[in-house]
Parts: C-alpha cells; sequence; structure tokens
C-alpha cells in the first residue's frame, strides 16, 4: 500500500485525495489478514451483484463492513495507546497535518 498511497510515520492511516483512511491492523498473522481480504473482495462483488440485481445490498453491505472490522479498519481502533481515531477526516484538520504539508501534492 506504501508504493501507492503516503502512510502517516506511525503507519494507522494512508492518505487519498488528502483524507486519512485506517489502515490494516499490523498485528493480525498473515493468514488471518489474506482470508480476510479475501473476504472482503468476495462482499465486495456482492454488493455488485446486489446493486445489478435489485435485492440484497444491505446484507452485502453488511459483510463489507464485517470484513473491514475484521481487518481493523472500522470499529474499534488497533492501536493500544489510547490515541483518537481519525478515519475518514482530512489530513489537514488532523495532528497529521504538518506531516501531510510535506508532501507532494496529488496524495
Amino acid at each position: 500500500m506504501s508504493a501507492t498511497y503516503p502512510v502517516t510515520p506511525d503507519g494507522r492511516y494512508f492518505v487519498v485525495r488528502g483524507r486519512l483512511w485506517r489502515t490494516t491492523n499490523p498485528a493480525l498473522d498473515e493468514a488471518e489478514r489474506i482470508a480476510l481480504v479475501r473476504d472482503l473482495g468476495s462482499a465486495r462483488s456482492a454488493v455488485r451483484r446486489a446493486l445489478r440485481e435489485g435485492h440484497g445490498l444491505a446484507a452485502a453491505r453488511g459483510r463489507v463492513n464485517a470484513a473491514k472490522i475484521a481487518l481493523g479498519e472500522r470499529g474499534p481502533v488497533w492501536w493500544t495507546d489510547g490515541a483518537p481515531d481519525y478515519n475518514r477526516r482530512l489530513a489537514r484538520n488532523t495532528p497529521y497535518a504538518d506531516w501531510f504539508s510535506t508532501l507532494t501534492p496529488g496524495s
């Protein structure tokens, strides 16, 4: 991910179009992470299928949410130092603003 999107110095977020998105919990076992990413992909496919077919959208979106929570990208934070969550916030409006200002435009 870091090759495509800048990652905050503490590794908690990556930045897309100026917005912070929580990274996957680095403490996950690699096999578990792979299985969860596979589940997420399958759930996203189910969302596309539900949109196309006109039914089952809530269940499919629930599967996406469950996979993202299991990966640590949503729900309770995976870090333990008590720092607040800035997921989905504009980087310039968070404590990461100084770091973000050093990135090249378009990050």
